[in-house]
């Protein structure tokens, strides 16, 4: 068999919402790489992953700078795409894993950028956190003629504002350490009765706030938090208006 890389999405959290295809994958890789945000730290999508793992497969822990040092994070990306190109090209099985979908706020793209699209390259889709979330919070994400946005809360408060006046739905992600100001963004849009927000859906931890104006600004939140938005869908009565 030839080298091949695969690009595997393990999506929310959970290991059994990864897909069929991407659990087959797995399961007969000669070697894996995973992301880490800290040196000799736990890799959250490694966890996700281990039970679909042969136990011949190599497994290999990528750290990836969470700092503003441009020219060292370039650095760890080129290195870790040219390992990843030369495992392929040694003729193995080589996946690399990403949480959430490869395609999507994804540490995959900055390899992507630098692998380009060899005949070599597999990427694996999977189910998105806000996807996951609305299932669970029951709040559809959009319908008919509705338009859908997907933001980072990293962007400017006027892009934000502009998209939360533009939308009739928006998922806000990357909340972590910006609650208090989306908090008064979704009160100063008229939107906050039409928003959910949940931390590390799927997984264990897994908490949602349904009335966020209640929520107090200084709640500990969980890296992984979201906020969905639906302004034709009223939370608290849990029914579709025509707004």
């Amino acid at each position: 068999m030839s080298g091949r890389l695969y690009a595997i999405s393990t999506g929310p959290g959970a290991s059994d919402l990864m897909t069929v295809r991407a659990t087959r994958i797995l399961g007969r890789l000669d070697c894996l790489y995973a992301p880490a945000g800290r040196k000799g730290a736990d890799s959250l999508a490694l966890s996700i992953v281990r039970p679909w793992l042969s136990e011949t497969t190599e497994v290999h822990t990528c750290h990836f700078p969470m700092s503003a040092d441009n020219d060292a994070k370039a650095a760890v990306w080129d290195e870790v795409a040219g390992t990843l190109a030369r495992e392929a090209q040694a003729g193995k099985q080589v996946g690399f894993i990403t949480l959430g979908d490869a395609m999507l706020f994804s540490t995959w793209v900055w390899l992507l950028a630098r692998l380009g699209r060899p005949d070599w390259l597999e990427i694996v889709p999977g189910v998105t956190s806000f996807s996951a979330i609305a299932s669970a919070a029951a709040l559809p994400l959009a319908m008919d003629q509705q338009s859908l946005a997907v933001v980072a809360c990293s962007d400017s408060e006027q892009h934000l504002r502009t998209t939360l006046n533009n939308h009739d739905c928006v998922v806000m992600m990357k909340v972590y350490g910006r609650f208090p100001a989306m908090k008064a963004l979704l009160q100063s849009c008229g939107v906050i009765d039409h928003a959910v927000m949940m931390a590390e859906a799927t997984l264990p931890g897994e908490r949602s706030w349904r009335d966020l104006s209640a929520v107090p600004d200084d709640e500990p939140l969980p890296y992984f938090s979201t906020i969905l938005v639906n302004k034709q869908w009223d939370i608290r009565s849990e029914s579709w208006s025509n707004r």
